[in-house]
């Protein structure tokens, strides 16, 4: 489990200076080995969680932020108006995992500078930073790609996000679910988590609203493998 504090990097001041905000210590780690050796790009320092993310833009004064939006103790997403509000000229660029239309209109929509998924190509994380710090935005290819087509694409669950969401649909509270499906209370909120960012949703209660308006909760699942 990553720490929950953030730590400063020694830093050449003519590159764009980069902030990482990930919970995942060997993703950051990684992240931050490709910046430092881009030439271009030099990472002031990491931060493993929404609190340390605040104490590290307090200290650190980066041109780019390199933000994932699942947190262990918050959503991503959620922070971006408050650093907007604080840090006006920071650049925020989203690095993350999640493919859903949703989550990405929801970033954009939040007022981010680019978007990127931790699929893309090394030099497409480069080009990301080297072109929001230049005030342009930018999103790597398969966001593009997705959001071309998002007239066609569904929300794509999971096995264990569909079972859960049945569950929630059959009104069982979150130590039932826990019970029914053999995880750990903390894993289902986990899970459960995971789901209300998929639908874009504030509450159990709209989460299967959404769901059932979508006809998902019930049948007709696109479910990938699991992952």
């Amino acid at each position: 489990m990553a720490p929950n504090h953030f730590q400063l990097s020694p830093f050449n001041f003519q590159l764009i200076k980069v902030a990482i905000v990930d919970d995942h210590t060997a993703v950051a780690q990684g992240i931050e080995r490709l910046i430092n050796e881009s030439g271009v790009a030099g990472v002031v320092g990491v931060a493993y969680s929404a609190a340390g993310c605040m104490q590290l833009l307090g200290q650190s004064e980066p041109d780019v932020l390199l933000l994932d939006v699942n947190l262990s103790d918050g959503n991503g997403l959620a922070l971006v108006p408050q650093i907007k509000a604080l840090y006006p000229n920071l650049k925020v660029l989203i690095l993350t995992s999640h493919t859903e239309v949703s989550i990405i209109k929801q970033a954009l929509d939040s007022g981010i500078e680019g978007y990127i998924m931790k699929s893309a190509a090394a030099e497409e994380v480069i080009e990301g930073i080297q072109t929001v710090a230049s005030g342009e935005r930018f999103l790597c290819k398969e966001t593009h790609r997705i959001l071309q087509h998002r007239d066609c694409q569904t929300v794509l669950l999971s096995r264990r996000e569909e079972e859960l969401l049945r569950l929630i649909v059959a009104g069982q509270s979150g130590s039932e679910i826990a019970d029914t499906m053999r995880l750990g209370y903390e894993t289902v909120k986990s899970y459960r988590k995971r789901l209300m960012l998929k639908f874009n949703a504030s509450n159990a209660a709209e989460l299967v609203r959404m769901a059932l308006a979508q006809g998902l909760a019930i049948s007709g699942f696109n479910t990938p493998p699991e992952r």
